[in-house]
């Protein structure tokens, strides 16, 4: 099976990572680093977006190294790859245009007005995935 794991670094997105590779360790793993262009434009304010581009990138290849090196430490070998878009739809437009069987994704966990309020990455994925979806939580 072909496994996608979006990650951003964060505790939810590494228990995922430790749930995929746990689960999945005999089968081929993406992990997935989406860079947010309109979150981007909140932190950085009238900065350039070369000036953006290139702090994400450095970001994206310092979360996937992190993940390499997580899935090393487990004994499993995994594929990195990062993409620029809004997180939820890049994720399921990446699931699509590569053919993969499986997304396996963090989730904070939250409920009521702060999941409103906040939005769910995951919650949208669910909905919207052509494939099956794991949401681990932090542990």
């Amino acid at each position: 099976m072909d496994i996608l794991v979006p990650t951003d670094g964060s505790e939810p997105a590494e228990a995922a990572l430790d749930h995929a590779f746990e689960r999945f360790a005999a089968d081929d793993i993406t992990a997935l680093y989406v860079m947010d262009p309109v979150e981007g434009a909140t932190a950085w304010g009238p900065a350039t977006g070369e000036d953006w581009l290139g702090s994400a990138e450095k970001r994206a290849e310092s979360v996937l190294e992190d993940a390499v090196e997580r899935g090393e430490e487990m004994g499993v070998e995994i594929e990195t790859d990062s993409v620029v878009g809004r997180p939820s739809r890049a994720i399921i437009d990446y699931a699509e245009e590569h053919d993969l069987d499986q997304i396996v994704i963090g989730s904070h966990g939250r409920d009521g007005i702060t999941r409103v309020l906040l939005g769910s990455v995951a919650e949208t994925v669910i909905r919207r995935s052509p494939v099956p979806v794991t949401v681990v939580r932090p542990r």
